[in-house]
């Protein structure tokens, strides 16, 4: 026992050795976002092509890890929502986001790049992430970036005495989705992969709480931070200065997901190598 133990183990670790392989991947899509000005419909906003990248490592059949980076814009406007109150608010915003993440992937079916009987595979995916985003609002054609302007009082007064702190542009996602990955001959593989974000942040959208008093953000951020805090068409209640009421809901984070289509290719086991001792 102890003899085949010693020849059949060096066997298996070889085996385990020859199922793995790395693939490089190029990444087309789109990004949206759930949020404050488009709260509940998935792919809605206005959407735009995105790119990235990965490196995937399959460690067996059924796993393998991925380092992703993708690019992409969100962007939703107040006045694309059937909503009457949202089309008053009147606000919009648009977002490049980065996300660099670390995921794992498990293969619903064994599936090995260029094995003729492992074609396709439906999979499901989730892991960690770091994303840097920057809020935009335009005004006369130009984009102007709203986190440094404090659009609900972050850095007065007000915000002090309401207890309103400033949000950051890095922030920790957690990604999890499903996709498809098949074969295509021994060198490449293509992928279509769904996935959203959980954040710990209420701001790709610049908007989460209440309307900042108008004049603490004119005496103390300026003209252009009132203008772009409450661009609404009618004022509620006809007061110009709505400090106070609603702008958001702070109560739920932000969520963003990726859309995207992608080939990979393979940069490790030569295409005449077999893939089974069977």
């Amino acid at each position: 026992m102890l003899v085949s133990g010693i020849f059949l183990a060096p066997l298996a670790q070889s085996q385990r050795q020859f199922q793995q392989s790395k693939e490089l991947g190029l990444a087309l899509g789109t990004a949206y976002y759930l949020g404050d000005i488009n709260p509940g419909n998935h792919l809605g906003g206005r959407l735009s092509a995105g790119f990235g990248g990965y490196y995937r490592h399959n460690l067996s059949t059924r796993i393998a890890i991925r380092v992703n980076y993708f690019n992409c814009r969100i962007e939703a406007w107040d006045a694309d929502s059937r909503d009457e109150w949202q089309q008053n608010r009147n606000l919009h915003f648009r977002n490049d986001i980065g996300e660099l993440a670390a995921l794992v992937e498990i293969n619903y079916l064994d599936h090995q790049l260029g094995n003729a009987g492992d074609r396709f595979t439906a999979f499901l995916y989730g892991g960690i992430g770091v994303y840097n985003h920057m809020p935009e609002a335009e005004i006369d054609g130009q984009w102007i970036p709203l986190q440094p302007l404090g659009t609900e009082g972050q850095g007065t007064s007000w915000a002090e005495a309401n207890s309103i702190d400033s949000y950051g542009t890095t922030g920790v996602s957690l990604p999890i989705g499903f996709g498809f990955k098949s074969n295509l001959g021994p060198f490449a593989t293509f992928c279509f992969d769904w996935g959203v974000r959980k954040t710990w942040t209420d701001y790709l959208d610049d908007v989460s709480g209440i309307y900042a008093d108008r004049e603490v953000l004119m005496l103390e951020s300026g003209p252009m931070t009132a203008l772009m805090s409450d661009r609404s068409e009618v004022p509620e209640g006809g007061n110009a200065n709505q400090a106070g009421l609603q702008r958001g809901d702070p109560s739920r984070s932000d969520v963003y997901g990726f859309l995207s289509a992608s080939l990979s290719f393979r940069i490790s086991k030569r295409p005449s190598t077999c893939w089974s001792y069977d």
